[in-house]
């Protein structure tokens, strides 16, 4: 059965066990949330002393995990082993042999972090059939604005659509890192109020004038004045605004004043849906539109390509990021 993250979480709540869970992909943050969920919550901190281990990948082999996993707990009702970095334990495809056979009074944590472990082996299937086999997919950069707002509402806050992006923008697809700066925005603010860039900025350190969300605006509008404002910024800040990330983000906004100029319907829901931005920001990709047509933005999308390389030291003869990115901008303005 495919369990989702939400419903492994529900169940754990809800003191609904398993006797396997299979932690596996390339997000450690879900694996982490759901491990330390059962780390914390199964064992009240008496039985955890007697009844609780942790274990890592490098430190044990497969014979090791199936004596440890076939004790019985000394009180309470479960044992709870959990196998930190199991992508490092050798052949633990082998637990194939034993999984089935585990005392139903054991709950055994795999986090298999940073890839697959291919479905079709036996241990997937066996597992798949006791227990949780749980696959931990990276974010795409789109899904990230809405996990903010959903991370937040959880917490009860909600947050500007422009301060969302803000984050979103400047913070990346690291949802742990996300999740920390989330949390100083909630230690900080009262209860339930919503957040603006003004509080982002205040508290995380991201401008709110000077971000990539406000470039991508003023090179929309084509304000060359503003544009090279924001870029000037962004050289003199150039750890926290490499000339990498500034190209891939433009990268992502030229295809999408694309596919504004290639969808049929032009509605701003429908817009929205097809950017995969929230129907706040249209109007600004709109405006783009008008600005940049199709020829315009696939000359952009080269000059980034162009960028994208120089920035990673091909071409550039020895030329600082603060000057290529001066170069860059030029380009794709005029």
């Amino acid at each position: 059965m495919a369990f989702t993250f939400d419903q492994i979480i529900g169940d754990i709540r809800n003191k609904v066990y398993y006797p396997v869970y299979f932690l596996m992909g390339e997000e450690p943050y879900f694996i982490d949330m759901i491990s330390d969920m059962l780390e914390d919550q199964v064992l009240d901190p008496a039985e955890q002393a007697f009844n609780q281990m942790v274990m890592y990948g490098r430190d044990v082999d497969v014979q090791t995990i199936v004596s440890q996993a076939r004790n019985y707990p000394m009180t309470g009702d479960y044992q709870v082993l959990i196998v930190k970095e199991a992508q490092d334990v050798k052949n633990i495809e082998t637990l194939d042999q034993y999984i089935e056979k585990l005392p139903r009074t054991t709950i055994l944590v795999l986090n298999h972090k940073y890839k697959k472990f291919d479905k079709r082996r036996s241990l997937a299937k066996k597992i798949d059939t006791i227990g949780v086999l749980f696959e931990s997919k990276k974010l795409y950069d789109n899904h990230i604005p809405k996990w903010i707002v959903q991370y937040l509402a959880q917490k009860n806050y909600d947050i500007t659509p422009k301060a969302c992006q803000m984050m979103a923008d400047f913070l990346g697809t690291d949802l742990h890192k996300i999740r920390n700066e989330l949390e100083k925005l909630v230690i900080a603010l009262p209860a339930g109020k919503k957040i603006t860039d003004e509080d982002v900025e205040r508290n995380i350190g991201i401008s709110k004038d000077y971000n990539i969300f406000e470039l991508q605006k003023a090179i929309g509008k084509r304000d060359i004045l503003r544009a090279n404002q924001i870029m000037r910024y962004f050289g003199s800040n150039s750890k926290d605004y490499p000339l990498l990330l500034t190209a891939i983000n433009l990268y992502g906004f030229f295809t999408k004043i694309l596919k504004v100029h290639y969808a049929r319907d032009k509605s701003r829901n429908n817009l929205a849906s097809i950017l995969g931005v929230n129907p706040f920001f249209v109007e600004d990709f709109q405006v783009a539109a008008k600005n940049f047509n199709i020829a315009d933005a696939v000359r952009c999308i080269a000059v980034l390509r162009e960028y994208d390389l120089k920035s990673k030291g091909y071409n550039s003869q020895d030329i600082g990021d603060d000057e290529l990115s001066k170069e860059m901008l030029f380009k794709l303005l005029h």
